[in-house]
């Protein structure tokens, strides 16, 4: 019986989290969508001077 019990006290604590993250995953994902594309262009513009640094390495290397 006290298996029992604490599996309905399981059940009542853990569903109404479970629903409340299916509601709320949509939402932050919305809301982390800007720093996740600024992310990508950082991360672009760090290749950027980076290979505008290497190329003189890369063009000598070739000769």
């Amino acid at each position: 019986m006290i298996t029992f019990l604490l599996w309905l006290l399981l059940f009542v604590i853990c569903a109404p989290l479970a629903i409340l993250a299916l509601v709320l995953y949509p939402v932050v994902w919305l809301l982390s969508l800007p720093f996740r594309l600024l992310g990508v262009v950082v991360d672009g513009v760090f290749q950027l001077i980076r290979s505008v640094i290497l190329l003189p390495a890369k063009l000598l290397r070739r000769i």
